[in-house]
């Protein structure tokens, strides 16, 4: 196996021949250059065996470095290529330095450009995840899926009886859509057409609940028939805020928690972090970059709202920036640094495999201080074994004793 350094950059100088390819569907587009920029350029069907032919024939005994974009064909041919002994870079689009002049884009030039980058070492991949989380960020996605189906029967309904003028049915703020209203929905008389158009929204919004329920279960059993991703799951809802289906999304998306460095990356990788534009001794820093999976950023969003309901180092947190904005934008401000600090809990737990313990509300707070095993309010170890987690926050933890505070000098 490759080693994980080895696979996100590669150093030009212990490499003979740079490959880029520009994939599609059908076909794939390879530009072979070395360091004395000769090149070779060449179109073959979507098939990696083909390439690996190639390569055995006109390269033998050289060293080959693979790039490519990523795209809708994923990583098979990634799969392909380290098998066979070849380190592969999969790249992002964003990512790939392109001359602002640059009017022509044929997919021969793409790979020409490619393989000259490769070359000159201005590349990084992007994290290739193993199959166990390719698997788990499938589910994810389809159960999405189902929930924004479902959410889109509901505001066509809602959409239907606003403009026909026939009353929702009355309940509570957190019950709107349960059996009883469903029922008269179902009994609300209406002209045929009406009727016939509701009853087809109510049974599409009964198949999607129906699916989200199933894919819902369907997740919860893949993560507990592999023990990594059991206790993974169980450290992060053990973190206030934090439930099954925010923890089993964030494990899809982060992947092997053993590549996570610092508390600042998973900030970084969902977007949460402020953007900057800053020049000598100008300082600019903008709004969050929001890059990163959105529909995760979304529930963090949700989850840290819970969270200041459960934590009150949180709460105090939240207060502390909340008063430090104009009231306009305040509860955004404050809820995107609760979002920011829930990150890099995130990334403590998992990368000192530890359950979150709640800490005692604290007399002074800290926007920068990072969260480590020392703080009061972070990760402590299980007193004998390993607990299961059955969903609680483990609040009932005692929490640890509070740091003595620092003596100033004078």
């Amino acid at each position: 196996m490759l080693d994980t350094a080895f696979k996100h950059k590669i150093v030009p100088r212990d490499y003979d021949i740079f490959a880029g390819l520009d994939v599609d569907k059908r076909s794939y587009d390879v530009t072979f250059v070395d360091h004395e920029d000769r090149l070779r350029s060449m179109k073959i069907p979507s098939n990696a065996n083909h390439l690996l032919n190639y390569v055995r024939r006109h390269f033998p005994g050289k060293r080959i470095a693979f790039a490519y974009e990523t795209g809708p064909t994923g990583y098979g041919l990634y799969d392909k290529l380290t098998a066979a002994g070849h380190p592969c870079l999969v790249l992002a689009s964003s990512m790939i330095p392109t001359a602002r002049g640059q009017r022509v884009k044929t997919n021969r030039l793409d790979s020409r450009k490619i393989s000259v980058c490769l070359r000159g070492g201005e590349l990084k991949s992007i994290h290739v995840p193993s199959i166990l989380y390719r698997d788990l960020r499938h589910l994810i996605h389809v159960r999405d899926t189902f929930v924004r189906q479902a959410v889109a029967c509901k505001l066509r309904i809602k959409a239907l009886l606003l403009l026909e003028e026939i009353p929702f049915p009355s309940a509570p703020a957190n019950s709107q859509w349960s059996n009883r209203v469903l029922f008269e929905l179902q009994q609300r008389a209406s002209r045929p057409a009406i009727r016939f158009t509701l009853d087809r929204l109510l049974e599409a919004l009964t198949q999607a609940q129906r699916q989200v329920y199933t894919v819902t279960k369907e997740i919860r059993g893949f993560c507990q028939s592999d023990s990594e991703l059991s206790h993974c799951t169980e450290f992060l809802r053990s973190i206030p805020g934090i439930g099954e289906i925010v923890a089993t999304h964030l494990l899809a998306r982060i992947g092997d928690w053993r590549l996570i460095r610092n508390s600042r990356q998973i900030s970084g990788l969902l977007g949460v972090v402020p953007s900057e534009d800053s020049t000598g001794d100008d300082v600019n820093r903008g709004s969050i970059t929001k890059i990163g999976d959105e529909r995760l950023r979304n529930k963090l969003n949700q989850a840290a709202w819970a969270a200041i309901r459960k934590d009150p180092q949180l709460a105090q947190f939240y207060s502390h920036i909340y008063k430090k904005h104009p009231k306009t934008i305040a509860a955004r401000k404050a809820i995107t640094a609760v979002v920011n600090k829930l990150c890099r809990r995130i990334a403590c737990v998992l990368k000192e495999q530890r359950p979150y313990v709640v800490g005692r509300k604290t007399t002074s707070v800290s926007s920068k201080n990072e969260e480590t095993a020392t703080l009061q309010g972070t990760t402590r170890r299980f007193a004998e074994t390993r607990q299961p987690c059955l969903g609680s926050s483990f609040e009932t933890e005692t929490p640890g004793r509070p740091r003595a505070p620092r003596e100033r000098r004078i």
